[in-house]
């Protein structure tokens, strides 16, 4: 009699920073906020998806997302970060894994971002294909210290873990 196989698991985490800049757009989770500055990059620099792309990549032992999507490639120049989310949704899913959840933070002095959150979710869990439950948006500050507290730039963090069975 044959014992049914048991489930492997895998964890990744991504970081992403971008300096905010004049004359961008701020886009965080696929959400355009109104704000007088956007975050620079190659693409349209959303630096919560960004993260989530990196976490999923890791766990998945599939690199980083400038392997996968180079600012030295002109296709990529102001794309839409949740397009690139998907890619990295069917790479990771034609690897043989498949997302248990998602847990990010986005670190911004300016502007306020909880408003947000539940849109931000439901971008990143339709992008992957997974219910809403399984992704998890959370904003904090620094209290004015570093980088963000100067309200120079905005960072992010994501924790993912993938279950085997994706394909």
């Amino acid at each position: 009699m044959s014992r049914p196989q048991t489930p492997e698991f895998r964890s990744g985490i991504g970081i992403d920073s971008h300096q905010l800049a004049d004359g961008r757009k701020l886009v965080l989770g696929g959400v355009e906020i109104s704000h007088d500055r956007g975050l620079s990059g190659h693409s349209d620099g959303d630096v919560l998806v960004h993260a989530v792309m990196d976490a999923l990549l890791g766990a998945a032992n599939l690199g980083d997302k400038g392997l996968h999507f180079p600012s030295s490639d002109p296709q990529y120049k102001d794309i839409s970060s949740l397009i690139l989310l998907e890619r990295v949704g069917a790479l990771v899913t034609e690897a043989g894994w498949r997302v248990s959840n998602v847990d990010a933070t986005i670190l911004a002095q300016n502007p306020r971002l909880s408003p947000f959150n539940s849109e931000m979710r439901e971008n990143v869990s339709k992008s992957l294909s997974v219910t809403s439950d399984r992704v998890s948006v959370k904003v904090t500050t620094t209290d004015y210290l570093g980088f963000v507290g100067r309200d120079e730039g905005i960072a992010a963090l994501a924790v993912v873990s993938l279950m085997s069975g994706g394909r």
